[in-house]
Parts: C-alpha cells; structure tokens; sequence
C-alpha cells in the first residue's frame, strides 16, 4: 500500500521471502483492494462478484443458454453453474426448458433480476469513481494504458488459464 508520499514501500520481509517485488506487491495491493471493494459494493445489493456480469449478459442477449453464458463471461462452467444457482435461488433468473431443444435449458433474468441491473451498473460506477479518486483525467489515462502494458507482459503466462486453480 502506498504511504503518506504515494510511494509503494519496498517489500516486508514474508513479501521477499516469497519473491514479491515493488510492481508485483503494488500490483497485488491494489488488485485485491479493489476485488474486495468491489464484492462490498455488490454485496450491498445482493449480489456476489460475477454475478453482475451474467446478469449483464442476459439484459444485453435475453434468454440464453449456460454453455453460451459460460463462453460470455470466459469462466469455468462449474463456475458459471454456481452463480445461476445462486442467482435462481436468489430470484433473479428463473431456467426453462429450450423451446427449440427440450433437452437444454435456457436462463433469463427474472422481473426481480431486470431490477438489479441498474443498481449493480451503479455499483460499479461507485466503485469507478472511489478507484479513481485523487487522480486527474490525464493520470487515470496513464494508469490504464500502464496496466494495459503489464496485462500484455502477462499475457503469455496466463495462456490457457481461464482461472486460478484452487
């Protein structure tokens, strides 16, 4: 975390026992400072992380199927699985037999999930604004294109990885 200067300090002693340089140790901070204010803001409209971007999938696309919500969001199909259960059970998306294919099944959003959209789009304009607070328009510019470059280093170590084993 940055002090008082806005300086990122060198690693503590665990953080180099590990390996974790200055870029490595910033770029972890505020990654899971975000994931965590991100999961705070969701949380508070009833949502876990994720789930908004089914939901969103659904608003844009309508009625669709959980093999093609699954290549939508670019995530495990346990995964996606999880979060449909979660969000049927939540009432915010309701399953149905495929009119076309009786043997698949088609997710759309509930009148309940249709609702949350625009809260969560709030939520996450909440938490765009609280990102970049304290930064000028010119610096929020630089930053993307900064994490754009370290995304493009990283790249080619994350091929085939859709997410973090567990």
């Amino acid at each position: 975390m940055p002090d008082s200067t806005g300086s990122v300090p060198e690693p503590q002693v665990c953080d180099k026992a590990i390996g974790l340089g200055r870029v490595g140790l910033a770029l972890s901070t505020a990654a899971r400072g975000h994931r965590l204010a991100a999961a705070r803001e969701l949380r508070d409209i009833g949502l876990y992380p994720g789930q908004e971007v089914v939901l969103q999938h659904l608003n844009v696309n309508g009625p669709s199927r959980p093999c093609d919500i699954v290549t939508a969001v670019n995530l495990d199909p346990s995964t996606v699985t999880r979060m449909i259960q979660r969000l049927e059970k939540s009432g915010f998306v309701e399953r149905r037999s495929d009119p076309d294919d009786r043997r698949a099944t088609l997710v759309s959003l509930s009148q309940q999930g249709e609702a949350i959209i625009d809260k969560a789009r709030q939520a996450w304009r909440s938490l765009e604004q609280r990102t970049g607070d304290g930064l000028s328009a010119a610096e929020q510019d630089q930053l993307v294109r900064l994490l754009e470059r370290v995304e493009a280093n990283l790249a080619p170590c994350a091929e085939g990885m859709d997410e973090v084993p567990e």
